[in-house]
């Protein structure tokens, strides 16, 4: 009679440690407005009462620029709106874990305040990486860096309030970023233009780090 195997424990093992680690990382996400978790506050940068924080994410990027004719003929760093890119995470059991991607992309389903901010490069796009739900944003308000204890950092790029022009649920109904109302940027570090002369045309990713904080409307 022929017997057959199953697969080596180890490999069951491993397979149930995953699901178990992204089960985890799931539930912290989807529950983090009910945990009262704190998340800072900038006076500078807060949204409207009514909103409040429930998800943040340590993002590691690029900022993107483009070399433009200036005034005078001398040519500029200009920030270049369709090259921003990060990925955000959270620490889980000691492991960053992704949660967010960042970018920049057409705005395609505009809420209330969407139609009249349309970039040209795109916006400001975080899109889950486990339901794929989507937020785009332009900034609002912002302080320089060095100027309060959340954006310390002198010469890194500015912080940041955006206001949601649109949102997107996952094609199965997600919504973790389906409800963002608002998205901060503190804590920037790096990012900022080249001091360095360039050619009309020549473009660059500087690195940056920051962390974003998401607000929902209070429910």
């Amino acid at each position: 009679m022929m017997k057959f195997r199953l697969n080596p424990p180890v490999t069951i093992h491993r397979l149930s440690c995953v699901a178990l680690v992204f089960g985890c990382v799931f539930g912290i996400i989807t529950n983090a407005a009910a945990q009262n978790q704190s998340f800072p506050v900038t006076p500078g940068l807060a949204p409207p009462v009514g909103n409040l924080p429930y998800l943040e994410g340590h993002a590691l990027g690029t900022q993107g620029y483009v070399c433009l004719p200036g005034a005078g003929g001398t040519n500029s760093w200009t920030v270049n709106s369709a090259r921003p890119e990060a990925t955000l995470t959270i620490n889980v059991f000691g492991i960053p874990v992704q949660i967010i991607t960042h970018f920049a992309s057409l705005e395609t389903n505009p809420n209330e305040f969407g139609k009249p901010f349309v970039l040209p490069g795109g916006n400001a796009t975080w899109q889950s990486s486990f339901d794929t739900s989507r937020v785009w944003a332009v900034a609002t308000k912002h302080i320089n860096a060095g100027t309060d204890e959340n954006c310390s950092h002198d010469g890194s790029i500015a912080c940041l309030l955006l206001q949601s022009i649109g949102n997107q649920r996952g094609p199965t109904g997600g919504n973790i970023l389906a409800k963002a109302t608002f998205v901060q940027r503190l804590n920037t570090q790096g990012g900022s233009a080249p001091t360095t002369s360039c050619t009309v045309g020549q473009t660059v990713l500087v690195p940056y780090s920051a962390d974003y904080v998401f607000f929902r409307a209070g429910e």
